[in-house]
């Protein structure tokens, strides 16, 4: 069945997959055989005549109504999907396609019975109020029998324009005027947001991961009840909120203890953000360091996803074990005197962007389940990923989706969303540690043009792009930033 998908205009590389994301979690595939997929399965789309991808407007085609309410009613980024009873150039195109639409489809939301509501929406204009209820008179040709009910209808129907606007205004180029009308399936939740607001939550740090965001991470993950999802970076939390707000269990792990043990005192850390939104705790938080895991080699298989955002801001970047610096009066300097072990906060040393996005891919080749997610953004130069895309890469997964979020005219962060395909094997493990110096030895190469610095990107979640000044040239302009990525 086709649908008209109308997206909210922001974040416009996330939508389609988010969209083909929840068609998964909610069957519009079908079961996998083996409890994974070898290639990565999407939706059949199209645009309206004339429309640029970037527009609001896009046709799906779903298995169902219920499939396409639960998208709709669960997607941070879809606005509303509706069953189209008509489109055209002008109200005249549109009457026309309307009295076309099939009465057997109309009828049922038309009986003396039913409420309904008919609301007028526009996309790259403003209508008045007068302009709003000419739309709604104009549509008397539509035989409505039942009564008017502007709080609590039955049905809802859509009136939505799109203006001739020019391409000079940051909106996606429209060649020509659309009218569509249309009946809603499914709308999105205005509620989530405004209630998990960064603004409002009792424990956030300087790399919280914005609400909408981390909730979108979670889609990306197919966090539901009953899968277990783990964040090796889990910070304030914000990520492991967003997948227990959907029902998973969760657990998290931090190399700074004081984070994960302390927070703020008793009542501001990362277990009061969970009981601010009565949300099920976390199964467990750990001190943990990514480099060196703190799994047994005979645990395997236990995640459904593993959804994070690794270290690679200035004021958060990337730390693993080491550096430890000699305890006075101690003869063995690993060894950690008995009335220091409580308070004691192990010594750190500096993690490479690449180093941690490799342990992060054998780690989550190890403990996912075959079908499971990883979800993580990655930071790039947007030049070069536009001349020749590279990602981090594992023979263990599939590339589901890679979705762009620019941070400036140079730089991005993409998030990807990787399935796993097969069990890891050793003959496996020694193809990823290949596939890994080759892309390390690229990465950098390219460090070494001058391309990135580590203070080019804020920390995660943030809400800056770029962290530091740089002082202009003698031609007004900014120099290049050179140096190392951490």
């Amino acid at each position: 069945m086709w649908f008209l998908c109308v997206f909210f205009h922001r974040l416009l590389d996330y939508r389609r997959p988010e969209v083909e994301s929840l068609a998964e979690l909610f069957g519009a595939f079908g079961p996998a055989e083996d409890g994974g997929r070898d290639h990565p399965l999407s939706l059949e789309w199209s645009l309206p005549e004339n429309h640029h991808i970037d527009s609001p407007f896009h046709f799906v085609d779903l298995p169902s109504e219920e499939v396409a309410r639960n998208i709709a009613r669960r997607s941070l980024l879809v606005k509303g999907i509706y069953e189209l009873w008509g489109e055209g150039a002008t109200h005249n195109d549109l009457e026309k396609a309307i009295r076309c639409f099939p009465e057997e489809r109309k009828s049922p939301y038309l009986k003396p019975e039913s409420s309904f509501r008919i609301i007028v929406d526009s996309f790259g204009k403003v209508m008045s109020f007068q302009e709003q209820n000419d739309r709604i008179l104009g549509l008397g040709y539509i035989p409505f029998k039942g009564r008017v009910d502007l709080s609590n209808p039955d049905h809802k129907f859509w009136l939505m324009e799109i203006d001739d606007y020019g391409e000079n205004n940051g909106l996606p180029p429209v060649v020509v005027k659309r009218i569509f009308f249309g009946r809603e399936v499914g709308a999105a939740d205005r509620k989530l947001l405004p209630t998990y607001q960064l603004k409002s939550r009792k424990y956030i740090g300087p790399t919280s991961m914005d609400a909408e965001i981390a909730f979108l991470m979670a889609n990306q993950g197919l966090a539901q009840p009953g899968k277990l999802i783990y964040d090796p970076f889990v910070g304030t939390g914000s990520i492991l909120i967003a997948a227990a707000h959907f029902g998973a269990m969760t657990m998290g792990a931090d190399i700074d203890i004081r984070i994960v043990r302390d927070g703020r005192g008793p009542d501001c850390n990362v277990w009061s953000n969970f009981e601010q939104y009565g949300l099920r705790m976390p199964l467990s938080l750990m001190r943990s360091d990514n480099n060196l895991p703190p799994w047994r080699s005979g645990l395997k298989e236990v995640f459904d996803a593993i959804i994070c955002d690794p270290p690679y801001g200035v004021r958060a970047g990337g730390r693993k074990s080491g550096g430890r610096k000699l305890l006075k009066g101690v003869v063995d300097p690993y060894t950690i005197p008995e009335e220091k072990r409580l308070d004691h906060i192990p010594s750190t040393a500096s993690y490479s962007l690449v180093e941690c996005v490799n342990d992060l891919l054998e780690l989550a080749a190890r403990m996912l389940v075959v079908g499971g997610r990883l979800v993580f953004f990655f930071p790039v130069l947007r030049d070069d990923v536009a001349a020749d895309p590279k990602f981090p890469e594992h023979p263990c997964f599939a590339l589901i989706a890679a979705c762009e979020q620019i941070l400036s005219l140079r730089y991005s962060r993409y998030l990807l969303t990787m399935a796993k395909t097969g069990t890891y094997t050793e003959e496996i493990s020694e193809l990823a540690r290949k596939k890994h110096l080759e892309f390390r030895e690229n990465h950098l190469k390219w460090m070494e043009e001058g391309n990135l610095h580590s203070g080019v990107f804020a920390p995660a979640g943030s809400g800056t792009t770029i962290s530091g000044k740089a002082k202009l040239d003698r031609e007004g302009n900014k120099p290049k930033y050179r140096g190392k990525f951490v």
